[in-house]
């Protein structure tokens, strides 16, 4: 069984509500989705979120390199079982004409690519994409089987009703975890986060997302007045040009560092171990590069002594976060776990399945073949502001 085609669609995804760090402000979430054809009919779908501020992609570039990458040696080779697709998503070529300095310039176009041949094979074995994870030699010292999970929530930059009325609503849904953006100019963060703790209350983990806010000289002088408050952990503080500087100040700042920005690659994780410049990884499956890449890099997390959590990019629809699904019920030790924010974020939902968290933040394991989910065809032809297709044919 092999690939005979690709469908390559840019998807805008409106959002409930405006998303706004100190990096970017966001009403809408343009996606690239792919669907993959097997020969024998088999259809399976992938996903990513190019975000040009983090791996240098955008939509538009991603289908340039699509068209311009010569996928088909490694599409026409035939699977029947997981190690062979796990060689042929390995042998993957992306032509990237952009300086790529850390190898992260075509990761969202990988992880979609990637996706829909996890899915799609998934659906041909009868078994869902989870599967996959025992045969990735690398996953084995952090592979296990869940039956649920729990994501966490977050709180971006509002006003101070806003702020109220979700703490409020978080606290009364019963999430255990809750992280909170600051670093946007003119906000009173230490105001902020102690009203959020008042209103969201004490049981819960509060951490902290300053998206490359703050310059190193200042970081620890900033996270003073916020440590009071419990907070676990500090994500990606400074930009990512500076981020070597942590290494000197992980000691001063005194809550646990997390690289985001400054963590889309093997190539950015061994410098980071290297220098001793965090103490977890926020690995995205888009971000960093798919499903196997987000497990190799866990893997390497937990050999160099680090944590990581699961991240999601705001916007993902369905199939992103049944792939988040899948790896976080098949890993352990998460120290965080986003996304499954479907309805709650986005105004349609392009798949026919709702797998959004239940109450607490709960979900169950998929399994289901594939993803487990159905993209709703129809509305994604209706809606899509791209669609080019790439049939994969014997050289």
């Amino acid at each position: 069984m092999h690939v005979t085609e690709l469908t390559a669609f840019l998807v805008p995804l409106p959002l409930k509500r405006e998303i706004k760090h100190a990096s970017f402000t966001r009403t809408e979430s343009i996606n690239l989705l792919i669907r993959c054809k097997l020969s024998n009919g088999t259809i399976g779908w992938g996903e990513g979120v190019p975000r040009p501020y983090v791996t240098g992609e955008t939509p538009e570039g991603c289908l340039q390199q699509l068209s311009q990458s010569n996928l088909h040696p490694a599409l026409m080779q035939s699977a029947s079982n997981w190690p062979e697709v796990i060689a042929i998503c390995d042998a993957l070529q992306f032509n990237n004409d952009s300086d790529d300095s850390r190898g992260c310039g075509s990761n969202s176009l990988r992880c979609a690519v990637e996706l829909s041949l996890l899915d799609a094979f998934g659906r041909h074995f009868g078994q869902p994409v989870s599967a996959v994870v025992p045969h990735v030699a690398e996953a084995a010292e952090i592979h296990v089987r869940q039956p649920r999970v729990r994501y966490s929530t977050t709180i971006t930059s509002s006003g101070a009703k806003s702020e109220r009325i979700s703490a409020l609503k978080m606290r009364a849904y019963g999430f255990a975890q809750c992280k909170i953006k600051v670093g946007v100019d003119g906000q009173d963060d230490p105001s902020r986060v102690a009203r959020i703790r008042r209103w969201i209350g004490g049981g819960v983990d509060l951490r902290l997302d300053a998206n490359e806010a703050w310059r190193p000289e200042e970081v620890a002088e900033k996270m003073r007045p916020l440590r009071e408050f419990g907070v676990t952990c500090i994500e990606q503080p400074v930009a990512h040009d500076q981020v070597d500087a942590l290494a000197s100040l992980r000691e001063s700042i005194g809550v646990p560092i997390m690289l985001d920005e400054s963590l889309t690659s093997r190539m950015d994780a061994e410098r980071a171990i290297e220098l001793g410049t965090c103490d977890l990884f926020n690995l995205r499956l888009s971000k960093c590069g798919g499903f196997l890449s987000c497990l190799r890099l866990a893997a390497l997390a937990r050999a160099s002594g680090l944590g990581y959590q699961l991240g999601c990019h705001p916007g993902e629809s369905g199939v992103l976060s049944a792939a988040g699904r899948h790896w976080a019920s098949s890993v352990r030790d998460i120290r965080y776990l986003e996304g499954s924010y479907d309805r709650h974020l986005l105004t349609t939902l392009p798949t026919q399945e709702d797998i959004t968290f239940r109450y607490g933040g709960w979900a169950p394991a998929l399994d289901s073949p594939g993803l487990g989910v159905t993209i709703r065809e129809d509305w994604l032809r209706q809606n899509a502001k791209a669609e080019r297709t790439f049939v994969v044919e014997a050289q």
